[in-house]
């Protein structure tokens, strides 16, 4: 059998593309170093330029910040890590609950349409001061007076709002069809649920959760309202025994080394979700 031979035609189509790849990667990058350059030459030749560095850029500062803003960035990530599946748990029950038909169960539904609509309508800062202060305040018994336990758990409560929408969504996109087919051939509702809707609709609302959890990253600065010594906290108590602001600047940063990688990763989810469904 004779190997497939590429004809002159293709050959001068292929070159001709990796000319033009070529060329607009290079117009890419002068473009870009020119607008870097264009910038940092208006920002540091700016009035106000060697107060913002003195406030904000100080190499002093931030050599003596960066320990604790690093050790309480640790604790933002713990409270990360603990809230992404609590989060997943609460919102995926949520989704279900909200699908219930059935007319005994109708309470659940309600129930889990008005969590819905409270979690998503409050700013998660004021539900961080209601469960940070409030729950504590109640005295009952076996409620957690842990600051870093009572942002996780304020945490849930919002983001678990908006990520059993994003499941319910999921959910509705999967065609009746399917539905219909898997009860024909005898599966339960439950098991309908487990093992056709679920695991199609996971793989649809992947890109939106990576999402939500970009936001939970950059939110676990707000427990500090409520005083875990976590990196927006380590920053505050230096900024406020210099008034210097290079602390903030800091954790700005690390928070940036972070959320940087999984917004990439949510792109690159979202771009093979688009492929595959082109294919």
């Amino acid at each position: 059998m004779s190997e497939w031979v590429k004809s002159d035609r293709q050959k001068e189509r292929e070159r001709v593309r990796t000319v033009r790849a070529r060329r607009s990667a290079s117009i890419a990058t002068v473009s870009t170093v020119v607008f870097i350059v264009l910038v940092v030459w208006l920002v540091t030749n700016s009035p106000g330029w060697p107060r913002v560095s003195e406030t904000f850029f100080d190499r002093e500062q931030l050599v003596k910040a960066l320990p604790d803003v690093l050790s309480g960035f640790w604790l933002n990530i713990k409270i990360f890590l603990i809230a992404e599946p609590l989060i997943l748990v609460v919102g995926l029950l949520v989704a279900l609950a909200r699908g219930i038909t059935t007319p005994a169960f109708f309470p659940i539904r309600a129930l889990a349409t008005l969590y819905t609509d409270i979690f998503r309508g409050v700013p998660t800062i004021l539900v961080i001061y209601l469960v940070g202060f409030g729950l504590p305040a109640l005295r009952l018994q076996g409620v957690p007076t842990d600051l870093a336990t009572l942002g996780v758990i304020a945490l849930t409560l919002s983001y678990g709002a908006y990520v059993a929408e994003v499941f319910r969504s999921g959910i509705e996109s999967i065609h009746p069809s399917q539905v219909a087919a898997a009860r024909s051939l005898g599966l339960s509702h439950v098991r309908t649920m487990r093992f056709v809707v679920l695991p199609q609709a996971t793989r649809r609302v992947v890109p939106p959760l990576l999402n939500d959890f970009v936001s939970l990253q950059k939110d676990t600065a707000l427990v500090a309202t409520i005083g875990p010594l976590e990196a927006l906290r380590q920053a505050q108590i230096h900024a406020a025994s210099t008034f210097n602001y290079t602390p903030y600047l800091v954790a700005a940063l690390l928070f940036i080394l972070l959320t940087i990688p999984m917004a990439r990763l949510t792109d690159h989810l979202a771009a093979r979700t688009r492929r595959r469904r082109g294919a």
